[in-house]
């Protein structure tokens, strides 16, 4: 009995892991962000240098992930709900950095628990059980927001802000909103995508290689 809660808690923690780790990703890594400029032609839409941009995207990105208590982007202006909407974002972004943060070595304590034993939850490591269930889930919204990610988006933010609409910026108050077009959103989505499935994979193999044994 012991050890199916501690294979359960290891498929959870695994999932957990995997899933804020793939959000985390396009958060933290800047020049993902960064070689969008020149492809999406930002500083055209924008009108600053990429220097500029990158200070405004610098500036933006340490507030939503808590290395500043005031939002700011650079030279560019911003009202009051644009603000409202950065300061909602970073609640979720520092969502996501505490669980993977606290995920991560809760995982390997689970991990170490059971390293003398051959924990299997019906035939199946728990891995098998984190990446079925976050493949199959993720296909199936993968596959949603490939047939239209502008309503996904929009649902994406129904879902996550609800009763707010200070999500739909006015570029001409708000001109922050130039340089994040809908298709660097679509980019981080299919980065996201891509990285849960590839860990899912990995994950799927990891589980035959020990079935053979």
């Amino acid at each position: 009995m012991k050890n199916k809660l501690l294979g359960v808690a290891q498929a959870i923690l695994l999932a957990l892991v995997i899933l804020s780790g793939a959000i985390a990703l396009p958060i933290l890594c800047r020049p993902f962000f960064y070689a969008h400029i020149a492809p999406m032609q930002l500083t055209e839409a924008v009108g600053l240098t990429a220097s500029e941009i990158k200070t405004a995207y610098n500036e933006m990105m340490n507030y939503c992930i808590g290395l500043r208590d005031t939002f700011s982007a650079g030279s560019l202006p911003f009202s009051q709900e644009g603000m409202s909407h950065f300061a909602d974002v970073r609640k979720l972004f520092l969502l996501d950095l505490w669980v993977l943060a606290g995920s991560v070595p809760l995982l390997a304590l689970s991990l170490f628990a059971g390293r003398r034993k051959q924990i299997r939850l019906a035939g199946h490591t728990s891995g098998f059980w984190s990446a079925t269930g976050l493949a199959a889930t993720f296909l199936v919204v993968g596959g949603l927001v490939s047939i239209n990610f502008e309503k996904a988006f929009e649902v994406f933010h129904t879902l996550f802000f609800p009763g707010k609409d200070n999500w739909l910026f006015d570029s001409a108050t708000d001109p922050i909103i130039l340089m994040l077009p809908a298709e660097f959103f679509r980019n981080c989505a299919i980065l996201i995508f891509a990285c849960i499935l590839l860990a899912c994979g990995g994950l799927l193999l990891w589980d035959a290689k020990k079935r053979k044994k």
